[in-house]
């Protein structure tokens, strides 16, 4: 498993008209339990690409969607959604109690209070991570996941390796993304569904407390609201 977190890169996707807000990518990362990605194999596109290809050129081809369409979307997800609402919900809860109390209360409305929505009608859940507890998410059946706060779900998410492992030897998972648990934390793994979708409000690292909230906001990962990885900074630019 490699190490989080590059930004996503595209590879291929696919979007609905009627949700204007689904779809499929490739990303960057290579799947749980694979190799990196040389040369010869970016020459051979794996079979979603090239699924998730042959059906956008015949929905395109139908005029049923517009290329021009899905990489506005396909952009937005990459560059102004994802993870940067997420981020934005975790530095306030980070500087605000009242509204992390609300958070962990009603996730979805708490996100409303920064103008932000859901798509689909799904539930979505904050999981808190303290010096006792480690949240992990995963989606066992496919790739649910909570769009408007993280944008793509990375393609490792999505593979079969970490959808497995992730229950079978969540520890096991989180050391393979450079996250060692102690002991006596307690790991604890959440398996969204098309109903109900999770994500992490990490620990706010040490050393942070003279960051305003949009400095908060910009050391928050898209793996660490996934929970394989811990939010952390430089000390020594921080004191600067």
């Amino acid at each position: 498993m490699p190490k989080s977190p590059d930004p996503v890169g595209r590879r291929g996707f696919l979007k609905t008209a009627a949700t204007g807000a689904a779809g499929i990518m490739a990303g960057s990362k290579p799947a749980l339990g694979q190799a990196g990605t040389g040369p010869a194999q970016q020459a051979s596109p794996s079979d979603l690409t090239l699924r998730v290809k042959a059906l956008e050129s015949l929905l395109v081809d139908k005029g049923l969607v517009d290329r021009v369409a899905l990489d506005r979307i396909v952009d937005a997800f990459e560059t102004t959604i994802g993870p940067r609402n997420g981020a934005r919900v975790v530095a306030r809860a980070w500087v605000d109690p009242a509204y992390r109390k609300r958070l962990l209360a009603d996730a979805a409305t708490a996100m409303e209070e920064l103008g932000l929505h859901r798509y689909q009608g799904e539930d979505i859940v904050a999981l808190e991570n303290t010096a006792k507890i480690h949240n992990l998410v995963v989606c066992t059946l496919c790739s649910c996941y909570p769009w408007p706060l993280l944008g793509l779900p990375p393609v490792w998410y999505k593979s079969a390796p970490y959808r497995s492992r992730a229950v079978i030897d969540p520890r096991g998972v989180l050391k393979e993304f450079g996250v060692d648990i102690h002991t006596d934390v307690e790991v604890r793994v959440w398996d969204s569904t098309a109903e109900i979708r999770y994500f992490v409000l990490p620990e706010r690292p040490a050393g942070s407390e003279g960051l305003n909230e949009e400095a908060l906001a910009a050391l928050v990962t898209r793996d660490s609201m996934i929970g394989t990885a811990r939010v952390t900074l430089d000390v020594a630019e921080v004191r600067a």
